[in-house]
């Protein structure tokens, strides 16, 4: 096989639209635009959520309180779901991706109390809820803030 027979596979390459090049291509006269109205015209361009005038739906909508942007996201996890590590593990934030209990880490890992927990671990997270902590503890584990 030389390189001047390499072929693409067929159906992968296709020809560009070319729109406005007389009526026998399908694509003549008004260019895929219709007739007349706002959409038709040059530089039409209308910026995303724009209802013609009409309130749009972000404006039209109730909204209450407060959303602060810059708030830290953190991953609230229950002690229940620690128990599926081994007897003596080290419980961090890769661990609880690798074991899949949780996607991401975000801003940080809130260990909460519902749940029982039966094996003494090392739960490394961010904060504990004071009853997470005690169960962690009553266990034979300890409960490390990082």
């Amino acid at each position: 096989m030389k390189l001047q027979e390499l072929t693409a596979n067929p159906g992968s390459v296709k020809d560009r639209k070319r729109i406005g090049r007389g009526h026998g291509s399908g694509w003549g006269k008004t260019a895929g635009k219709g007739h007349k109205g706002q959409k038709a015209r040059a530089g039409h361009g209308m910026r995303p959520g724009f209802e013609g005038g009409q309130m749009p739906l972000q404006r039209r909508i109730p909204k209450r309180g407060f959303n602060n942007i810059f708030a830290a996201k953190t991953v609230a996890i229950n002690v229940g779901s620690l128990d599926k590590f081994e007897n003596g593990a080290v419980v961090d934030a890769q661990a609880l991706i690798d074991a899949g209990i949780i996607k991401d880490a975000a801003d940080g890992i809130k260990i909460l109390s519902n749940g029982n927990l039966t094996k003494n671990l090392t739960v490394k997270a961010n904060a504990f809820s004071e009853a997470a902590k005690n169960k962690i503890e009553a266990a034979g584990g300890k409960a490390e803030v990082i």
